[in-house]
């Protein structure tokens, strides 16, 4: 979408870097002529994606381990980024963690796994890169991966939702407070995309027949990573520059299909309508 070297000034940090939609927009942020870290817990997935990402696009990528649940891991981390490229001004807050479950089947310690890396890594990651671009005068940009139930909510995904949610709230809330020192904040909220080996954890087995998610959006679809890493790579450039505290949702139309009252009665077949129709007439005149 966007021309060539439209990113060659940042140097971009992506949080759960070395698989899905993090690779997939490490390689694009590169292909764009910015310098990109990708970290993660999995040293060897980091490796060999970096690799990868290297030979395909001749862009200067760095990796290093991370557990961004740990700060002090992510000040370290951050200190490797600046000592190999001199700065950076770009955050990409998407590593996650998820499992599907009746909420009261879930112990404290399993809520615990998942809040603790989708809230307290982003905010982490925030707090570390806000507190150096203010130092250092840098116009930063950070752009968070959350879902659309930060904001509706969702069943069977509780500790997901509250930890999202939180996330969606700080980028709200630091667009805010820190649009004085040129930093901005945004999200995206995807809808179903296809990631190797994420949809068969989540709907093991014969769920993800009968509850495949590209049935449930408008578009009847799971959305292409080209889709997102366009917009992701609109959101951290300079032509978004007037952008901040948003988020933008690209699910083909999942959540607004869900939440419409009558949306269901998508699945009545054409030639049903005729009789719909008669009896609607029917109920008007009587």
């Amino acid at each position: 979408m966007l021309k060539d070297n439209s990113l060659k000034d940042k140097i971009i940090i992506v949080t759960g870097g070395g698989t899905g939609l993090g690779k997939a927009m490490s390689k694009v942020f590169l292909q764009l002529g910015a310098k990109v870290c990708i970290t993660s817990r999995k040293l060897e997935v980091l490796k060999a994606t970096a690799e990868e990402l290297n030979k395909e696009t001749g862009g200067e990528i760095f990796y290093t381990q991370c557990d961004i649940r740990n700060y002090e891991e992510v000040e370290s981390m951050m200190s490797k980024v600046i000592e190999r490229f001199g700065s950076f001004n770009v955050l990409v807050n998407n590593a996650a963690g998820n499992f599907i479950s009746p909420t009261e089947r879930l112990s404290h310690r399993a809520f615990d796994v998942v809040v603790d890396i989708v809230l307290k890594g982003s905010y982490n990651c925030t707090l570390a890169a806000g507190k150096y671009w203010i130092d250092n005068k840098i116009k930063g940009t950070v752009l968070s991966i959350l879902t659309t139930y930060a904001f509706t909510g969702s069943a069977f995904v509780v500790p997901s939702a509250c930890g999202k949610a939180g996330a969606f709230a700080m980028t709200q809330s630091l667009a805010v407070e820190w649009g004085k020192y040129g930093i901005r904040l945004n999200a995206i909220a995807p809808g179903a995309f296809e990631s190797e080996g994420a949809w068969s954890r989540l709907l093991p087995g014969e769920l993800m027949q009968q509850y495949n998610p590209a049935k449930f959006n408008s578009l009847g679809r799971f959305g292409e990573h080209s889709e997102l890493t366009n917009l992701a790579c609109y959101l951290v450039s300079d032509f978004s520059s007037f952008i901040t505290g948003e988020m933008i949702v690209i699910d083909g139309g999942q959540w607004l299909k869900g939440a419409g009252q009558f949306s269901m009665l998508g699945d009545i077949p054409n030639e049903k309508w005729d009789e719909v129709s008669a009896l609607s007439k029917k109920g008007k005149s009587s």
